[in-house]
This record gives C-alpha cells, sequence and structure tokens, in this order.
C-alpha cells in the first residue's frame, strides 16, 4: 500500500490513485505500483527534517518561490547542489553583469586521457534562476554560510564514462552554433535543476496532449504559470511529484542512473560532515537541488541516512583553475537542449511576476544594473518559528481545475505592433493589416490549444503565419525577430575586477589605442607607429592576441607582419569584448601573453605528432612575435631530431618554404648562420637524398612534395656543399630514381637537366617523341604536370615547359587535344596553381604581345639555330689563306695544334709551304710588344727569358721559339682537354 515509515498526509492521495489505476487497468498491476511509489517520494521529501527546496534549471517560478521562502524562513546556512571546489569564484558574481558560467578549466590533465584534453566545466547562472537568489542572499546577509555540496570538477570526468562524452561531442559537431550560442565552447554543463523527462515515449505523450511543439512550451504552459502564485508547500509537493515522476519513468540506462545516484550520495554525505562538524541544526538549513534529485531514493538519503556505505574517491592530479565566463541566453539552450528564445522568455516571465507579485528578489550588492541598498539587513536574533507540519496540497492542486488567465488585450495589441514594426525594419513588407492579423491569429490558436490567454509561444507562430509567408527578405527570420523582441539574447559580461591577470594585462597595454574594448561589438583602431612610437607596443600585443585567439576577435586591415620586416601604420578590427570568454580561457595557461605563446609553441613543437614543417612554423613565430634567439635555437635544433625521424614526405614543401624564409631572414638580419640551421641545411640535403628513390617510386608521395625535395636539394646545394655534403651523393640519387608515374618521370628528367646528365636536346627530342606516340598523347597532360611541377627546383626550365605545351596545342588535332583539355586544365589549377603565374610570365615573353603579329610569328625553338662559332672560323680561314703556316715549332709539335683545331671545328688539315708563301709578318706585334709574351710565359710557370731568334726567314717563330718551354707547357694543357 505504502513505502515504510510512510506518514499518514498523503492517506486520502493515495486512495484516489489507487482507485484510479484500478478502474484504469482492471485490476491492481504496475501502474498501481507507480502511482503510489510517487506518492511515497513526495511523503519521503517532505517529511525530511532538512528542508529540501527543489527547483528548476532558470525557472521563473523556482525563483519566485525561493525569493518568497528565504524572506520567510531566514536559513542560517544554504547547500546547493553545485561543484564544491567552485565555491571561491562565486564572490566575484557581483563584478559581473548576467548571465555568466563559473568554469572550471584544466589545460594539462593528468588522470584522464589526454584525447580529453582541454577539460571545461561551466554552470551557467541567470538573474532568473533560483540558484543566483540563494546565493545573493548567503553572500549579502551576514551571518549564513554558502555550502557548494555537489561532485568536484574532477569527480564530473571521474564518473562520466567516455562512450557518452564522445556521443556528445559527435552530436554537437552535427549542427553549427551561432557566435553567442558557443560561447560555452565544448564545456561540460553541470545540470543544475535539470528537469526533463528521460523516458522520450512520455515527452512525447505530453507534447502532443498537451498541443504544444517542444518541451519548453509545455514547461511554461503546465508548471510555469499555475505554480507562479502557489504557497510554498504546494510549489515543494508539485516539484517532489513532477521529480519522482521522471525518475519513476526514466529507461533503464544503467551508467545514468549509477551517475545520478551518486551525486545523491555525494551530496548527502557532504551535508552530514558539515551540520556534524558545525554542529548546525537541520532546521536552521535549507538544502537547495533539482527536483529530480530531491525525490531520491538511495539509502544515504536524509540527516538520518547511512553514511558508512558511500566513499568519496579521491580526485586526480589534475590541476584545476577556476574563473568567470561571458555567457547568453543562447548559449544556455544549446548547451542543455532547451527551445531556442526559451531563456529570454523565461527572463521576460521573471520580470513580469515580480511587478504582479511584487517580490523583491535578492540581487548582489554592486552588481550591474542593480542599486545599492543603505543597510544591510542582519539575521534575527530568536531562532525563527517552526514550520508547521506538513499538510495535503497536493490533492487539491490535482483536482483543481486549469486556470484559463483572462486575454490581456493590451498587452497582445503591444506585442502585434512591436514585431510589425521590427519586420519592416528587417526588410518585410508589413503593414497595420499584418498587425491584425497577428493579434486575432494569436487568439485563434490559443483557443485551439484550449487557452484563453495566448502565450509568447502562441504568439510567435501567429507572427512567422502572418509575416513571413514564403521568403526571408533579411538575415533574420519573423521567429528570431520575436525571440529579440520578447527580451532578446542577453549576453553577460565579466567585469574587469573578476577577470584573470591576463585578461587584465591585456586591456592595460592596449589602454594607449583609446578604446572600450570590454564592450561587444566591433571596433576599428588605428596605429600610426612613425608619429606615436608607442603604439608599436600595441601592434606586439595586438599580434599575439591573433596568433593565440579566434580570428575574429583582432583581424588585421591594413598592415602584415613577416621576418625582418615592420609596419609603419596597421589599422585592426578589434572584438575583444564578444570573444572575452577565450580572452579568459588563455589567463588560465599564464599570467602573460608572451608566457601563453611560448608554452603552446613548445607544446607544438615537441608534441608526439610534431612534424618538421610544424616545428619550423613554430620558429617562426617565436622569431616573429616574441624575438627570443634563445627559443628559436632550441626549437631549431629539435627541428633537426624531427627531421631525421620522418621516413616521409608529406610536409616537404612545407619544410621548403619555411627553410627558404628562415634562411633568407639569417642572412639578412645577421652576420652569420646560426649553426642550428647550418645542421639543418646539412641533415636535410643527406636526408632527402636518401628518401629521393623511394619518394619517386612510393604511389603516395605526390609530385609536389617530390619536386619540393629536390627543390630543397637544388637550393640549398651551394650552401650544403660548402658546409661539407658530397653532390655525388645526390647525383647517385637521381640515378637510383626510376618512377612509373608520368608526372615525376617529367620531374625526374627536369633533375637530371639541371645535373648535367641530360642536355636540353635531348629533353626536347623526348617530349617530341610522346607526342608522336599515340599510346602516350593520353597521358600528355600528366608530363606537362610534372614539367609545370619541375619549375620549383629547376625554374630554368621554364622556356621548355613553355615549349612542351605550346607544341602539344601546335601539333595535335582537336579530337584528341579537346578530349584531355578539361584534364590538363584541372590537373594544373590543383596541382600547380602557385607556379602558374611563373609559367605565364614566361609565356608572354616569348609570345607577341599583339594579336596580328601572331600569324607571321614563327616560335624560337624552330627558328634555325646559329652556330656561335661560325664568324670566328670563317675570319680564321680567311686569315689561315693569307698567313703562312709552316713555322718551325708547330710543325715540331703537330698534337697541340691538332687539339686547339679540334676545339675551333677547323678540319682544313695541315698545309705545306710553297714557293708563293707570303713573307712571315706576323712575328711584328709580339716584337713590339715584349711584355704580353713574358705575361704569358710567367702564367704557364716558364722563367727562362728570351732565346735567340731563329730562322730569319721564318720571323713568325720569334714568340715560341723564344720560349719553347711555353710551346710545351701549352701543348700539354691543349692535349689535356
Amino acid at each position: 500500500m505504502s513505502g515504510p515509515g510512510a506518514s499518514g498526509v498523503f492517506t486520502a492521495l493515495r486512495t484516489q490513485l489507487q482507485e484510479a489505476a484500478t478502474e484504469f487497468a482492471g485490476g491492481p498491476d504496475a501502474l498501481e505500483g507507480i502511482l503510489l511509489g510517487l506518492v511515497d517520494d513526495v511523503d519521503r521529501a517532505v517529511r525530511e527534517p532538512l528542508e529540501i527546496f527543489p527547483v528548476c534549471h532558470h525557472s521563473p517560478a523556482s525563483a519566485l518561490a525561493m525569493a518568497r521562502r528565504l524572506r520567510e524562513k531566514q536559513p542560517k546556512v544554504v547547500y546547493l547542489e553545485l561543484c564544491e571546489d567552485m565555491a571561491p569564484l562565486l564572490t566575484e558574481l557581483r563584478n559581473c553583469r548576467l548571465p555568466v558560467a563559473v568554469q572550471a578549466f584544466a589545460g594539462d590533465i593528468d588522470g584522464f586521457p589526454q584525447e580529453w584534453a582541454p577539460l571545461s566545466v561551466v554552470a551557467p547562472i541567470t538573474e532568473a534562476s533560483a540558484e543566483y537568489q540563494a546565493i545573493a542572499y548567503a553572500l549579502d546577509t551576514p551571518g549564513v554560510e554558502l555550502v557548494l555540496v555537489d561532485r568536484s570538477s574532477d569527480h564530473v570526468f571521474q564518473w562520466n564514462d567516455t562512450a557518452s562524452r564522445d556521443a556528445a561531442s559527435a552530436e554537437a559537431d552535427e549542427e553549427p552554433k551561432s557566435e553567442e550560442a558557443a560561447l560555452h565552447g565544448e564545456a561540460v554543463g553541470v545540470e543544475i535543476g535539470d528537469l526533463r523527462p528521460r523516458f522520450a515515449e512520455l515527452e512525447e505523450h505530453l507534447l502532443r496532449h498537451g498541443k504544444v511543439r517542444h518541451w519548453s512550451e509545455w514547461w511554461h504552459q503546465y508548471v510555469e504559470v499555475p505554480l507562479g502564485d502557489s504557497d510554498h508547500d504546494t510549489y515543494r509537493q508539485v516539484m517532489f511529484l513532477i521529480g519522482s515522476l521522471f525518475r519513476r519513468l526514466a529507461p533503464g540506462d544503467g551508467d545514468r542512473v549509477r551517475v545520478d545516484e551518486d551525486r545523491e550520495r555525494y551530496m548527502w554525505t557532504r551535508m552530514r560532515e558539515h551540520m556534524a562538524a558545525t554542529d548546525t541544526h537541520p532546521e536552521d538549513c535549507l538544502y537547495v537541488c533539482g527536483a529530480f534529485h530531491a525525490a531520491s531514493r538511495v539509502e544515504e538519503f536524509g540527516v538520518e541516512g547511512r553514511s558508512d556505505s558511500f566513499t568519496i574517491s579521491s580526485r586526480t592530479a589534475t590541476t584545476w583553475q577556476y574563473g568567470l565566463i561571458p555567457s547568453s541566453h543562447a548559449a544556455i539552450e544549446a548547451q542543455f537542449g532547451l527551445a531556442p528564445g526559451s531563456v529570454s522568455i523565461a527572463a521576460t516571465q521573471w520580470q513580469k511576476s515580480l511587478k504582479r507579485t511584487r517580490v523583491r528578489p535578492y540581487r548582489l550588492e554592486g552588481q550591474a544594473g542593480t542599486r545599492t541598498s543603505r543597510a544591510k539587513k542582519t539575521l534575527p536574533a530568536t531562532a525563527p518559528a517552526a514550520s508547521p507540519p506538513a499538510t495535503d496540497r497536493l490533492s487539491g492542486f490535482l483536482r483543481q481545475p486549469p486556470v484559463l488567465d483572462s486575454l490581456d488585450e493590451a498587452e497582445l495589441l503591444g506585442w502585434s505592433v512591436d514585431i510589425v514594426r521590427a519586420a519592416r525594419r528587417n526588410g518585410y513588407l508589413a503593414s497595420t493589416a499584418d498587425a491584425i492579423a497577428v493579434f486575432e491569429t494569436s487568439i485563434l490558436l490559443a483557443g485551439m490549444r484550449d487557452r484563453a490567454k495566448p502565450t509568447p509561444y502562441d504568439f510567435q507562430d501567429a507572427a512567422v503565419t502572418c509575416i513571413e509567408k514564403d521568403s526571408v527578405p533579411g538575415r533574420r527570420d519573423v521567429r528570431r525577430l520575436v525571440e529579440i523582441m520578447m527580451g532578446g539574447d542577453r549576453i553577460g559580461q565579466v567585469g574587469y575586477e573578476a577577470l584573470p591577470p591576463l585578461a587584465r594585462d591585456v586591456y592595460d597595454r592596449l589602454e594607449p589605442l583609446g578604446l572600450k574594448l570590454r564592450q561587444r561589438g566591433v571596433q576599428r583602431a588605428l596605429l600610426d607607429m612613425a608619429g606615436r612610437p608607442e603604439l608599436e607596443a600595441c601592434s606586439d600585443v595586438l599580434w599575439m592576441l591573433r596568433r593565440l585567439m579566434p580570428p575574429a576577435a583582432a583581424r588585421p586591415i591594413m598592415g602584415e607582419r613577416r621576418l625582418g620586416e615592420r609596419s609603419i601604420q596597421e589599422s585592426w578590427d578589434l572584438a575583444l569584448g564578444t570573444h572575452q570568454r577565450a580572452l579568459i580561457e588563455l589567463g588560465y595557461e599564464g599570467v602573460s601573453i608572451e608566457q601563453v605563446l611560448e608554452q603552446r609553441l613548445r607544446r607544438e613543437a615537441y608534441g608526439p605528432r610534431a612534424t618538421t614543417a610544424g616545428v619550423l612554423a613554430a620558429v617562426e613565430d617565436t622569431l616573429l612575435y616574441l624575438r627570443s634567439g634563445r627559443l628559436a635555437d632550441e626549437l631549431g635544433i629539435h627541428a633537426l631530431k624531427v627531421l631525421s625521424a620522418e621516413r616521409t614526405v608529406d610536409g616537404a614543401p612545407e619544410v621548403l618554404r619555411r627553410a627558404r624564409t628562415l634562411l633568407a631572414y639569417y642572412r639578412t638580419s645577421q652576420p652569420e648562420l646560426p649553426a642550428w640551421i647550418e645542421s639543418f641545411v646539412r641533415t636535410g640535403y643527406a636526408h632527402y637524398c636518401t628518401l629521393l628513390p623511394t619518394a619517386f617510386r612510393d604511389e603516395d608521395a605526390t609530385v609536389g612534395q617530390v619536386a619540393a625535395m629536390l627543390g630543397f636539394l637544388f637550393s640549398m646545394e651551394s650552401l650544403a656543399l660548402s658546409l661539407g655534403c658530397d653532390r655525388t651523393q645526390l647525383e647517385l640519387a637521381v640515378a637510383q630514381s626510376h618512377p612509373d608515374d608520368p608526372s615525376k618521370t617529367a620531374l625526374l628528367w627536369a633533375a637530371q637537366v639541371q645535373l648535367g646528365t641530360l642536355s636540353r636536346t635531348e629533353l626536347r627530342a623526348r617530349c617530341a617523341a610522346l607526342l608522336d606516340n599515340p599510346l602516350v598523347v593520353p597521358a600528355y597532360p600528366r608530363y606537362l604536370n610534372g614539367f609545370v611541377h619541375a619549375l620549383e627546383p629547376v625554374p630554368g626550365l621554364a622556356d621548355v615547359v613553355v615549349e612542351t605545351v605550346s607544341n602539344a596545342f601546335g601539333r595535335l588535332p582537336d579530337t584528341v587535344l579537346l578530349p584531355w583539355l578539361p584534364l590538363l586544365i584541372t590537373t594544373l589549377r590543383k596541382g600547380a596553381a602557385d607556379l602558374a603565374p611563373l609559367l605565364i610570365r614566361e609565356a608572354g615573353r616569348v609570345f607577341p604581345g599583339r594579336l596580328p603579329a601572331l600569324d607571321s610569328w614563327v616560335p624560337p625553338w624552330r627558328q634555325p639555330q646559329e652556330d656561335p662559332f661560325a664568324a670566328s672560323r670563317a675570319r680564321h680561314s680567311a686569315t689561315a689563306a693569307q698567313a703562312p703556316r709552316g713555322l718551325a715549332l708547330l710543325a715540331a709539335h703537330p698534337a697541340a695544334c691538332d687539339a686547339m683545331a679540334g676545339l675551333l671545328g677547323c678540319e682544313d688539315g695541315w698545309q705545306q709551304p710553297g714557293p708563293t708563301t707570303v713573307p712571315h709578318t706576323g712575328a711584328a706585334l709580339l716584337a713590339a710588344h715584349p711584355a704580353a709574351c713574358d705575361a704569358m710565359a710567367g702564367l704557364l710557370g716558364c722563367d727562362e727569358g728570351w732565346a735567340a731568334a731563329g730562322d730569319a726567314g721564318a720571323p713568325g717563330a720569334v714568340l715560341v721559339a723564344g720560349h719553347p718551354a711555353s710551346a710545351e707547357a701549352l701543348e700539354a694543357l691543349l692535349a689535356d682537354a
């Protein structure tokens, strides 16, 4: 019939429910047990000596009942369902504008899986919540103690299973959030007063029979409105009943039930420990918790519950940091699954209830938007009167018919006029007729849903039906306009005094800008460092904030920061007030942004997934933002270790780009290169030479990655060779490369041209052979892709690439060219978009600039090639016909003359002197200028001086006969050539 120890207060209600169950089900069954169990839960909670105050999260009815009860009871101790380690932060709420969220944050975790990092727990607080009323009462009333009794932030993740956490993250990633809805980030919300059916069929049944669309509307219509003016006992019993109903009809989710019960055991254990330690009487206390946990059935429930059956586990070694972050109505709705606009409507309902009931709410002294009281009220010296025995208020509440509020025409007319005005401002063609239609449709919808007074949700549906019609001209639809009109998405702000030291330091250092950076919205900052050098420090702060915070928080409009460059003027769009949460969370990582940036750079460089490109990026950011040579050298040395351990070439393009940037910076800013970058070039040269043959054969390595490897080897070759590297290693690596992919094959040919093992003539011949082979023509675009990528390591091949592309367009017929033309365009756009400007520039140099000249234009590669030695050979032949050739020394050493003639391309052979030979007059110049002959002799190492002249009939032998040793040395050099 009833539970053990049940009182006779609810005997009549038990009898009625038992009769109803028997009549409805045709006999005793499970339904009777459920209904009677609900009454037992209510009876047990009502009889508890420690007064339990059940609440619903952000419920105006709960906040109103809490304010009434606090002024009536004046408890000395308030136990609140909130993470116990968040207690020191609550005093900072007076420096904030609600809504805000109390946050516990852990970046470096110890005792949890690393993939969970960072850990974050938030508990949002609004003015229209019973929790805030209890906090404000306890903090501003002398002699009152506020005790948080819920599990700590560390236990939130200890008791949270990985599967549910991953599922929640995946569900959150499916739906994009607005900027305001994402204020809590990926934090886990503490469900203070969460009250929603966990039985899907039950919620669907309530929504269908209540003729509402979502749970927030059902709660507003059937709980908020009836309980708004009820007395304390009725409110408590109804909330106990709802909590028990949702608890008993919850599905069998073992993990969630276990966590709920452990939380209840935790809270009751903490309360008993506090009362025993302070010798506090239960009648002087008030326990504020969610209605779901108020109707608990664990053995530890109550002041007299068991104390030895539950042991609180110790916390992990994770270091938690605490602070306040701004919250918003949209963020609360997104985190706790409430309908959009429901929290804003609840805030409006809270203000209306205060005016109607004349209840004075509690507000923290000095909080933004509140009046400072003249004197603080103290607790009465005498103990409060004992509470009267509980009576059955639940039966009367369940029997009474629903109270139909009378239509407030003035309020509804005001809503209708305001929504039409807002719609016209947002581009809708709304008129007075639409206002009348919205008014009448709201009344019609309320009547169809058995309501005499239209609710804000009825009015919202009517406005959408009458105004929006079939299109949305602006960025806001009518439903969103109604939410804004009903109170809007109120966004909180954390005051300067409640900010962490880092955030305050940032605001102080940006003070010279003269902007109100704590306000929400975008503000334009103009920095003229040439006229005001003190703004350079502000520029440094802004660039570091851009590196650490979301992009929209600090966005540069004019000016840039590169290695070795500094802007003299900058323009910024700043929204630090909008992204206050991100700035506050930076304060959890350090006391200055320089410290946070250095920690993040170290974490990125030394992380388990760090790559060489990532470490070089950290080095570049160190020089760019921190100007720390010490840290740059440390990270650069670590880059050597990471490069040596890599066995893939995935990051080769990024490594090449950053290595070139750092090398150019050090060459222009320092007298000598740091030791680490010399070692990096030397190690990288050997490393990429080793991986080059494998990369050419690897199908996973793209042509861009292999081209970047070759670019590193060729562009760093001079420095690497000066540091002791051997070019033979590169030549062997290229010789051992045998790619199968056409793109890589073309890239290999370009590398061979750069090394000198393949001439340009041979390369042109191979390209022509590709066009002549009909089996290879379909793959020709891939060869072109390889040639274009070859411009990275061998930019001097730009003319050859232009020639190969032009030959394809000139030689192939349209039936062949048109099918693979889209493939060529997409291939070049996808893989070589950054190299296209070089190719276009070279084509512009080769092709004519005007269209009429194209008809008579002949490509350079089709023009007859002139022999550069033709003119010299002609002059030599003409001179040889006139000059004597019978010199004695040349005849004595014919090998030297033959070698020289071979180099010059002279194939006339030797001639014998005849009787008509011209007199030997060619030695006149040498005899007139002996210094030239002496210089040649010194160059060849001959110091014996001039000898006696030879045959007078052959004066041309003066030089060679005068220096026979020089002639012999010259002969030896030419023989070697």
